[in-house]
């Protein structure tokens, strides 16, 4: 899809609990994603994060929640790749048919998935089977997935989580340049600080559970980034220096502080776009 037809995303979810919880999962978190970000989100662990992509996704209906494109579509009418902390390959299809398998017979005819994996550098295992390849292989055909169905939203749970990190800097880079090559709206989950500032146009942190926004930052580095260079490091050292409970779930300074979301993007209350949003 062309970067300039691609619609925002709002999403304003109000409510959701799991069933005999005594506190909600999430609640009144909202924001919005303009088109062809990429958006990291960042909180500790158990605050709901993959909870939210599953919301995002279509695939929980029990959430009380409105999520929608600027064109008035629904996330379950529109093509959404998903991306998840283990590659979810079939043991028994090729390389190429665990690409082809999401793929309409047009698509699939066409050449798509190959060409895909081409450029995630397996051109020479199309044949192989999951089980024949390293970890890091494996994603790479995750990723080459999650790209082959022309995304309007990609999501991304920790994909990279459990990798050595040379393999997972390759990774990213290999994430990036998709990104870059075949536009698309982009929201990656992760744990890691250090990522998140290297791959995201923005950054939206997460509190504790109930889980909603608490601090919106832009990365305003220049691109191409590295892993751990200088200036990501400094960037990191300040935003935890202002907020130093921010991985915790606390944005630290009484009340959320707000930096400014990359063009576009923006955090909102609930019922009024200019609430300022709880700090813990």
């Amino acid at each position: 899809m062309n970067a300039a037809a691609l619609p925002e995303l709002d999403v304003r979810i109000a409510e959701k609990r799991y069933p005999g919880a005594a506190a909600a999962a999430i609640e009144e978190l909202a924001f919005a994603l303009p088109p062809r970000q990429f958006c990291c989100i960042v909180g500790p662990s158990g605050c709901g994060k993959t909870t939210l992509l599953n919301v995002l996704a279509g695939l929980d209906h029990q959430a009380r929640a409105e999520v929608r494109f600027s064109d008035g579509s629904r996330p379950e009418a529109v093509p959404i790749g998903y991306m998840f902390q283990t590659p979810r390959l079939l043991p028994w299809r090729t390389v190429r048919d665990n690409v082809r398998i999401v793929l309409d017979p047009a698509a699939a005819a066409s050449g798509r998935a190959e060409q895909l994996l081409r450029e995630m550098e397996l051109g020479d295992n199309l044949d192989a089977y999951p089980g024949q390849l390293s970890g890091g292989m494996q994603r790479r055909v995750a990723l080459a997935r999650a790209f082959a169905i022309e995304p309007r939203l990609l999501l991304l749970d920790e994909p990279f989580v459990s990798l050595d990190q040379p393999v997972a800097d390759r990774l990213r880079g290999m994430l990036l340049d998709l990104w870059q090559r075949r536009p698309t709206t982009v929201l990656f989950v992760t744990h890691d600080l250090r990522e998140a500032i290297h791959l995201g146009d923005r950054i939206l942190f997460l509190s504790k559970g109930p889980s909603r926004v608490i601090l919106d930052v832009a990365v305003d580095l220049p691109r191409p980034r590295r892993y751990e260079d200088d200036a990501s490091e400094d960037f990191r050292r300040d935003l935890l220096a202002r907020h130093r409970a921010l991985l915790e779930g606390c944005a630290g300074e009484g009340k959320a502080a707000s930096a400014p979301a990359a063009e576009g993007g923006r955090s909102r209350g609930w019922d009024d776009p200019g609430m300022e949003r709880m700090a813990c």
